[in-house]
């Protein structure tokens, strides 16, 4: 059973040692493969954590593959799954349970000792944790509106003066909606990859988000939505991978939508790890009756090779044993605002097509703790599509075009948020990465430079939004 919020725990220090595993098969034909650990479940239910489910209903272990060969990570555990390797490789972030009752916490096993601490600890359950730059981290925390994506200190030194305090220190809570949010990676730029429904807010089929670490900045990696797709990973040339479940794609920069990777027919888990000769570690299983099992394969080969299998268990979420570069810290510019200001410059345009009508205001949503949307009010629209509010800070909110009858010419079906503080410009109304704004002062600052203020309306109730279910 799910329970209630979060608190930083302090660290206590607990000695392991390793066991070794029987029942691990590998091919014949051994291929090279780098040190890595990979989850190991009798059950693995993907993408159960958007549903508010378990993972791994029948529970998980870490196991460390080195040559060939696996082994337990940890010993005197009940559960053990997520392996993040830091940076520098010394240490692992992993969620673990030390009975089988207890929630699922934030631990940290230091590689060379193989000492372990507690690095968070909560009243529900806290789960893929990820190391940040400066000393932080990010994981997925249940909350009673799904699991919700939070960070806080790593328990290591940061080494340098935090840049903004409203981004720390402390619990910070990074995503803001009604529905669950679950972290998948860290880009090189900072921003946290993450999974959640679409459209944000309420949607089923999983697609791909980014937020910054202080919670602001939070868009779709790309608009081409439809197609279920999770576990994404970036490789080094800066592509993310992810998977369809029946296949493997990407998005790259040059490319305004996601492209297929031509790799052999299969069921993907997702979370590849790239190697430094350029293979790729993949979950994979031939059949739905079949276990997943890691799998090395050279991009562009016709077939994959099997690293590691096991009877009667799924290998998931292989992580290098290796040093990696760190990604960029981003320095936050929140304001210890309730409110942010939100800009866009032409409302008109989207990636939807053009407008059967002039919009002549746009009408403001937002959900209140319990889920209930509140109509905040209207703000006019300008000639040339421009628009600046104020809005409530880190709650679901979303927009609607009006024309002068007060119809509804087009409106978001899903929710995003601003955080306190946050100032934020967007170029049209779901436009897409690929639209530029033109070089001109929009209209609306000609007019004015206050925003209008829908932040501290009277709300009306409008309807109900839903809940998701819960363990």
């Amino acid at each position: 059973m799910r329970l209630p919020l979060a608190a930083l725990a302090v660290a206590v220090p607990v000695a392991m040692m390793l066991n070794p595993v029987f029942g691990l098969t590998t091919d014949a034909e051994q291929i090279a493969a780098p040190d890595f650990i990979v989850t190991a479940a009798p059950a693995y239910e993907p993408l159960a954590e958007l549903r508010g489910q378990e993972r791994f209903p029948r529970g998980a272990q870490l196991l460390l593959v080195h040559a060939g060969k696996a082994e337990p990570l940890v010993t005197g555990f009940a559960a053990a799954a997520d392996a993040n390797v830091s940076f520098d490789a010394q240490t692992v972030l992993f969620a673990g349970k030390q009975s089988a009752g207890d929630p699922w916490q934030i631990w940290e096993l230091t590689l060379k000792d193989r000492s372990v601490r507690k690095a968070i600890a909560t009243d529900a359950d806290a789960e893929r944790p990820f190391y940040l730059p400066g000393g932080r981290m990010v994981w997925a925390q249940w909350t009673p509106t799904g699991f919700q994506v939070q960070s806080a200190e790593d328990g290591h030194p940061m080494g340098y003066t935090p840049w903004n305090p409203t981004a720390g220190p402390g619990v910070l809570p990074l995503t803001y909606m009604g529905t669950s949010a679950f972290p998948v990676d860290v880009l090189r730029d900072g921003r946290i990859l993450f999974e959640a429904g679409f459209p944000l807010g309420h949607g089923s089929t999983p697609e791909l988000y980014l937020v910054y670490a202080d919670g602001s900045g939070v868009e779709a990696y790309r608009c081409d939505h439809g197609r279920a797709r999770w576990g994404g990973t970036q490789v080094d040339s800066g592509d993310v991978v992810f998977t369809h479940g029946a296949s493997l794609a990407r998005f790259t920069s040059a490319l305004v939508h996601e492209e297929p990777v031509q790799a052999p027919r299969g069921t993907y888990a997702g979370a590849i790890a790239e190697t430094a000769s350029g293979a790729w570690l993949v979950s994979a299983r031939a059949a739905a009756d079949a276990r997943y099992a890691i799998k090395i394969w050279q991009p562009g080969a016709t077939a994959m090779r099997t690293v590691l299998a096991e009877s009667g268990e799924d290998l998931v979420e292989p992580v290098l044993v290796a040093p990696r570069n760190r990604p960029n810290r981003h320095p936050s510019g929140l304001h210890p605002w309730n409110y942010s200001n939100l800009l866009a410059l032409d409302a008109r345009v989207s990636r939807d097509g053009a407008l059967k009508g002039t919009p002549v205001s746009v009408l403001l949503e937002a959900q209140d703790a319990a889920g209930r949307v509140m109509t905040m009010g209207t703000a006019p629209v300008e000639k040339d599509g421009s628009f600046f509010v104020k809005v409530p800070g880190d709650r679901p909110i979303r927009f609607s075009l009006l024309d002068f009858k007060g119809a509804v010419l087009r409106q978001e079906h899903g929710w995003f948020w601003a955080r306190g503080g946050e100032q934020r410009i967007c170029v049209g109304c779901h436009t897409g990465p690929e639209r530029g704004s033109e070089n001109r002062v929009p209209d609306v600052l000609m007019r004015t430079t206050v925003p209008v203020d829908l932040a501290g309306a009277k709300p009306v109730a409008a309807t109900q939004a839903g809940a998701p279910g819960g363990k």
